[in-house]
């Protein structure tokens, strides 16, 4: 049984059995090869399904598009790697951290984190789904971190990391400095008593 279906991960679109995981398992990682290959606009559901050594149609029934592909690839990179824990830390250093973490999950992956950045912008209902599962794990690790429920500082820190990781999905930033300028939009907006009102 592969790393991935032995620790819970499935596809968003249903329960998988042990050989369906497999097969998921393997469009995933090939996903990623040809987007290295091809780029965004060159990779296609067939160009994986080939891949991954499986038929189109047999991709498909997990898969909605590409973009739907692309995101599960991001979904699954998130929940692999728990969430940061700093012991004795302020709220900004945590939250900082949180935020480095998962901003860097793709940062040595041009083609990925293009792509990625590309996908979760869909309109693909499976791509909404996976949308809403990224906000709310990233969501709870930023409630853990800062350590409260505070609503307002959430939907900032939120903001945040979504303009942050637009601009590095552009280009127009590295995801070296989407962490460093969202650790010091952090500690900007946790140290100014002012910021929520």
């Amino acid at each position: 049984m592969s790393e991935l279906a032995s620790t819970g991960i499935e596809a968003t679109r249903r329960r998988l059995t042990e050989k369906q995981a497999d097969t998921v398992d393997r469009l995933t990682v090939a996903a990623v090869d040809v987007l290295s290959r091809e780029g965004y606009s060159g990779t296609t559901i067939r160009l994986v399904a080939a891949a991954a050594g499986v038929g189109t149609a047999t991709a498909y029934t997990y898969f909605s598009s590409k973009e739907h592909l692309i995101s599960e690839v991001f979904w699954r990179r998130l929940v692999a790697n728990p969430p940061v824990q700093i012991e004795d830390a302020d709220p900004a250093t945590r939250v900082a951290a949180v935020l480095r973490q998962v901003s860097m999950l793709v940062a040595d992956e041009p083609a990925l984190a293009g792509a990625v950045s590309n996908a979760l912008l869909g309109d693909d209902p499976d791509v909404k789904h996976l949308r809403v599962r990224i906000g709310m794990e990233i969501r709870h690790r930023l409630t853990e971190a800062l350590g409260s429920k505070d609503p307002e500082r959430l939907a900032m820190l939120e903001l945040l990391y979504s303009g942050a990781m637009l601009q590095g999905g552009m280009g127009l930033l590295s995801y070296a400095e989407v962490a460093d300028l969202l650790e010091a939009c952090v500690r900007r907006v946790l140290a100014d008593p002012s910021a929520t009102g």
